[in-house]
């Protein structure tokens, strides 16, 4: 029913055929450096009428204006279909109405989309440690109120391994959580770490149940071209993930 921009990314999952996904890079609008081309958020400092001209060409892509969120790097989910015009301070939504947007955005942050195996639900989450970290995961799967065996989970563009520097203090908060975090994270010395968010999200969603999980082969950092940074540019733009359920 709607075109996919080639310059954009698809979850690469078996999910049921009405469950659409989309995730956006910096390629394809009209804003100008550093948010160059295609910033989606609002907050950042770019122009509002670049950003309004790039929110207005994702909207050719997408059923609905997508339910916009004003994430605040915490843990709580609600229904996007209970999202007005003013965006509500969340960091995931689910859905269970066709054509209804879930979406959150990122730059270097986890994107993780969800869906049931029927395509009965869908779930985003905006995942950066300290949400990860505090269980948005855990929140966003219990708000969808589906069987965790039943669902399966998508990573999208984040920081990688090779690019995520953290200090022990990070380490130490998941590992209070669960002591295998550990496994996530590599010394390099003076009290400093690599941490792998992905497998530290893997470790959350196969505690929950849910061992169907794909994506996270991506480093934000590191391909400029592609995705915007902001531990590598600090300003710069936001991506946006999207999920929904056509009727």
């Amino acid at each position: 029913m709607f075109a996919t921009n080639p310059d954009w990314l698809t979850a690469d999952w078996p999910a049921p055929a009405k469950v659409k996904t989309l995730t956006t890079t910096r390629k394809g609008g009209v804003s100008e450096a550093p948010y160059d081309s295609f910033n989606l958020g609002t907050h950042v400092g770019d122009l509002p009428e670049h950003v309004s001209l790039n929110r207005e060409t994702l909207r050719r892509f997408v059923p609905e204006e997508p339910a916009w969120l004003s994430q605040v790097h915490g843990t709580c989910v609600v229904d996007a279909a209970q999202v007005a015009e003013t965006p509500v301070e969340a960091d995931a939504s689910f859905s269970r109405t066709p054509d209804t947007v879930c979406v959150i955005m990122t730059a270097d942050c986890l994107p993780v989309l969800l869906t049931s195996r029927d395509g009965s639900v869908v779930g985003a989450a905006h995942a950066g440690w300290r949400g990860l970290c505090d269980g948005v995961i855990e929140a966003t799967v219990n708000a969808m109120n589906e069987p965790a065996a039943n669902l399966m989970a998508w990573l999208g563009p984040a920081i990688g391994p090779d690019a995520f520097e953290v200090g022990a203090e990070v380490r130490a908060a998941f590992m209070a959580h669960d002591p295998a975090a550990a496994q996530a994270f590599t010394d390099i010395g003076e009290g400093k770490f690599l941490a792998d968010i992905y497998a530290l999200a893997r470790q959350r969603l196969a505690a929950l149940g849910i061992n169907e999980v794909y994506g996270g082969d991506f480093c934000t950092v590191i391909d400029r071209e592609r995705f915007f940074s902001y531990r590598r540019d600090r300003t710069t733009g936001r991506m946006a993930s999207l999920i929904w359920i056509e009727p």
